[in-house]
């Protein structure tokens, strides 16, 4: 099973570099929006471009990722939202399991029907414990899911919920505050789980400034994902990567 990608990002939390991804959801872009998106991503040094939503009604995945594929070299990455989420043309896939939830659907229950598919797809895949936190606001990703998130004040379940997960064998941790959130993953909460596990952490929902991503970055993220924000306003791709890529390397 191919895990080049992984073995990236391990290396880079090792050398203590932090990643920027952008989160690209298929039902908000065009051909002209992602050829922009590309140009602009490999003009600020962007990591990683995560293609997915937690509702994709378009149905454009494979036409998305291909054009963003002929378009830059950055690796695409699906953050699916259901099974149907799934394309060959990409380069990993992280094959989330809900475990902040309590939804035997989103636990296994998806991941046993698509499991032939998701091997075909020839996809290296990244097991990803998925950790939903309260952004202060209801999100697609929380009804969608019908599970309750962890309370944003509770870090110590977060961090408990990580080690369960990485112990289960999950070989990243994505905590997430959904698309929309009206507040970000606190960096208590990044600097409790990031102290407690070895696996890559991933942070995204609700960063909307430079600053916000550079603060979760020093507080322990490895990969800081960013799609709304930029959706209303391309210009802060530069201005985010600059911030990301500014944090000091702590070994």
């Amino acid at each position: 099973m191919k895990n080049a990608l992984y073995q990236e990002l391990t290396e880079r939390k090792k050398l203590g570099r932090k990643s920027f991804a952008v989160l690209i959801d298929p039902d908000k872009v065009n051909s002209s929006s992602i050829e922009q998106l590309a140009s602009l991503s490999v003009a600020a040094n962007v990591d990683y471009l995560f293609v997915g939503g937690s509702l994709v009604i378009a149905d454009n995945l494979d036409e998305c990722i291909q054009q963003l594929k002929a378009s830059c070299n950055i690796p695409v990455i699906l953050f699916p939202g259901a099974p149907s989420q799934v394309s060959k043309y990409a380069d990993a896939l992280l094959y989330l399991s809900l475990i902040s939830g309590r939804n035997p659907e989103l636990l296994i229950g998806q991941h046993v029907i698509s499991a032939p598919f998701v091997r075909q797809s020839g996809l290296e895949i990244m097991p990803t414990g998925y950790m939903v936190i309260d952004g202060g606001a209801p999100t697609t990703v929380s009804y969608i899911s019908n599970a309750s998130p962890i309370p944003s004040d509770k870090n110590d379940i977060a961090m408990c919920t990580a080690m369960a997960g990485e112990m289960l064998g999950m070989k990243l941790i994505y905590m997430d505050a959904g698309s929309g959130a009206k507040k970000p993953i606190s960096e208590g909460m990044i600097e409790r789980v990031a102290k407690h596990i070895e696996a890559p952490l991933i942070v995204g929902g609700g960063i909307t400034d430079p600053e916000k991503a550079y603060r979760n970055g020093k507080a322990g993220a490895d990969v800081i994902v960013i799609g709304n924000a930029i959706e209303k306003d391309l210009s802060l791709i530069k201005e985010m990567s600059d911030a990301i890529h500014s944090v000091p390397v702590s070994l």
